[in-house]
């Protein structure tokens, strides 16, 4: 449910003023942004209107949510249109293993297709040029290759009543599991500054940083989903 998660925040709106804004309650939003129960599509619809975004593409991901939870394809219908033949319900003791798989495969679904298109916005820096990793690793002649190592110099300073590490002057990117770059090498470096120590300042948002982003929302009062939005990001800057 990242892609959702990402309009919310967006949108600067809590759970509660959400649940006003879409009809829908702040526990079922909690539900769905949480990734417990798949929204219904008209929910979706709803919260894309509220952040002003054109809901085709969560949409299209809604579908094939929608179809990975029902066990089947988004299009099995016959060519004649004779609908699919069900096949038999699986017995009792195999169903929480099934809803498992399906459940993952559904996240994992989700967050690569948002992470495919927010990836694009962390190639370059703030002025949209391309910014080269401060170290990189290169495997000696002969050796096996290894994949590239990046690490970043944070250079922390206090500009204007906010901190910046040098890397990224962003406020509002938002970043997740999975996601690599120099902006979130920035939140690497403000997390160690904070106190919340995230491991190696390596760009990659790897278990370690978002368990760092977790501590740091839970002592600024913030939603504890380890994902860095607006809010996230004044905490770290203020």
């Amino acid at each position: 449910m990242v892609s959702l998660r990402r309009l919310k925040d967006h949108s600067g709106l809590s759970m509660r003023q959400l649940a006003a804004k879409t009809g829908y309650s702040t526990s079922s939003w909690e539900r769905y942004l949480g990734g417990r129960s798949l929204p219904p599509k008209e929910a979706v619809e709803a919260v894309a209107a509220v952040a002003g975004e054109d809901p085709t593409r969560l949409l299209a991901l809604w579908e094939v949510a929608s179809a990975a939870c029902a066990g089947q394809p988004a299009d099995t219908a016959a060519a004649d249109g004779t609908p699919p033949e069900v096949p038999p319900e699986a017995p009792a003791r195999h169903r929480p293993a099934r809803a498992l798989i399906v459940t993952g495969v559904v996240a994992f679904v989700l967050v690569v297709t948002s992470a495919a298109v927010l990836v694009a916005r962390f190639a370059g820096d703030d002025e949209g040029r391309a910014r080269p990793p401060a170290v990189s690793s290169a495997a000696p002649a002969g050796a096996a290759a290894s994949p590239t190592v990046m690490s970043y110099t944070c250079r922390v300073e206090r500009v204007g009543g906010q901190w910046f590490a040098g890397l990224s002057r962003t406020q509002d990117a938002i970043l997740a599991t999975g996601q690599a770059g120099a902006q979130v090498a920035e939140a690497q470096c403000l997390l160690r500054r904070a106190g919340f120590p995230p491991g190696d300042i390596d760009g990659i948002y790897g278990p370690r940083t978002e368990r760092a982003v977790q501590r740091l929302q839970r002592k600024a009062g913030l939603v504890v989903d380890g994902i860095v939005g607006p809010h996230t990001w004044g905490a770290l800057r203020g």
